[in-house]
């Protein structure tokens, strides 16, 4: 059963033009002109009830403002929303209570009090009793391994801990939706780490639905099976990882340690492509069905020490994605 459904969503900003100089000043002060940028354009999907989505797209492409209106931050210039059986724009209490906004970049905790007295706060707000208020706060503490730091002001919090305590700020209400911004922004690798697992352990406990963005694609790779692509404000593809891989990563690498520095002079593969080099170490890309006299050039021709093969980064494979604006059909 679909929990959140867009068709032909879009939403377009009118902003003012105003030329340089003494004349485009004194024109724009009495004949003022306007343009409509386009930030999102007819996107069109629908997401499951208890399914985790990661939502990708470089800076600029329209991911935070598809995110704003599906909560209901910002209302569509033209297009079908509906979360959780609600347009969300009109921001009814029974839809709040059903989503939650997590921005990696923001912050909902009062810097100088105690985490809790947010937490009791924000129970407050959802009309949360004091019994459920307890119980929930023992689960997701345990779960985040906030025990101990709940009492101590929020500027004594670390960066991991601050950010642990933004999830448990928003969950305390249990919300059925959980729409996620960046929530691993400026985390050390530990940090990461803590966030992802306990997602994923949400998710499996409660049956929460996530749509996730987020530049770490470590992130999208231990969390989503399914992903969003949006670049230009349009959605370029929705489907499965692995599917896109598959797809647009047609090719394997090739890792290769030398006993001694490469020369470029000493040796040129009929089957690899060598991408890079640096002293002992080189990179080929190679087409799968020609790995396997690949690997036996390269083994027969230079001094190797070590040969790993695997897939390409999938860092590389968006950003190419993005650099060709859509998936080649």
């Amino acid at each position: 059963m679909a929990i959140i459904t867009t068709q032909n969503l879009s939403k377009s900003y009118r902003v003012a033009i105003k030329q340089a100089g003494l004349r485009g000043t004194w024109q724009h002060f009495w004949r003022r002109q306007y343009q409509d940028i386009p930030a999102v354009q007819d996107i069109s999907f629908t997401i499951e009830a208890g399914e985790v989505v990661g939502f990708l797209g470089a800076n600029g492409a329209g991911k935070t403002t598809t995110l704003k209106m599906l909560v209901g931050l910002v209302q569509p210039s033209s297009g079908l929303v509906r979360v959780a059986g609600h347009d969300p724009f009109l921001r009814s209490a029974e839809f709040l209570r059903k989503i939650t906004l997590v921005m990696g970049q923001k912050q909902q905790l009062i810097w100088d009090l105690p985490a809790l007295e947010s937490l009791r706060i924000n129970a407050a707000v959802y009309d949360v009793p004091d019994r459920l208020f307890q119980q929930r706060l023992k689960e997701l503490s345990e779960m985040l391994n906030l025990q101990d730091k709940l009492t101590q002001p929020v500027r004594k919090l670390s960066l991991g801990e601050r950010m642990k305590a933004e999830l448990l700020a928003s969950l305390i209400h249990r919300p059925d939706i959980l729409f996620l911004d960046e929530p691993t922004l400026g985390l050390d690798v530990n940090a990461q780490s803590s966030v992802r697992e306990f997602l994923k352990e949400y998710n499996r406990q409660y049956g929460a639905t996530i749509l996730l963005t987020s530049h770490y694609m470590t992130d999208i790779t231990a969390l989503c099976d399914r992903i969003l692509l949006i670049h230009g404000g349009r959605l370029i593809y929705d489907g499965q990882l692995t599917d896109l891989l598959a797809q647009c990563a047609p090719l394997r690498q090739i890792k290769v340690e030398l006993s001694q520095p490469f020369c470029p002079d000493q040796f040129s593969s009929q089957f690899a492509q060598l991408i890079e080099t640096d002293g002992c170490s080189l990179r080929f890309a190679v087409r799968q069905a020609e790995l396997t006299k690949a690997v036996a050039e390269i083994l027969a021709h230079l001094p190797v020490v070590d040969l790993t093969v695997s897939d390409p980064p999938i860092e590389e494979t968006i950003a190419n994605l993005f650099r060709a604006g859509g998936v080649k059909g």
